[in-house]
């Protein structure tokens, strides 16, 4: 057993955005996510079939649901219920934006 950093090994070069599984057990999946700058293509939508919790760890974001926009800043964490249409509409594009979604 060694200890991870989410805020290390992060590609120099980040073409798209990085998505991890950090550990799974059933339905159950957690994940470290960096953006740079990425967001959903305009007119893509997230419907997941699992409630997805969310933190920032580091950066800046904006989530849009259907009736509703969050600016998410690093220690922000939402809840997102399975098949709440949401998607990422900005992230800091000057620095890594590092997530921990957990899916269950």
């Amino acid at each position: 057993m060694e200890p991870a950093n989410l805020l290390k090994n992060i590609p120099a070069e980040l073409p798209q955005e990085l998505m991890e599984t950090l550990a799974a057990s059933g339905t159950t999946r957690i994940e470290r996510i960096v953006s740079r700058g990425h967001q959903s293509a305009p007119d893509d939508w997230y419907d997941q079939a699992q409630h997805e919790w969310v933190l920032l760890v580091q950066g800046q974001a904006r989530l849009q649901f259907e009736d509703h926009i969050l600016h998410l800043s690093a220690g922000d964490h939402v809840n997102i219920p399975a098949h709440c249409k949401h998607r990422v509409t900005w992230t800091t594009p000057d620095q890594d934006t590092v997530w921990l979604a957990v899916f269950y």
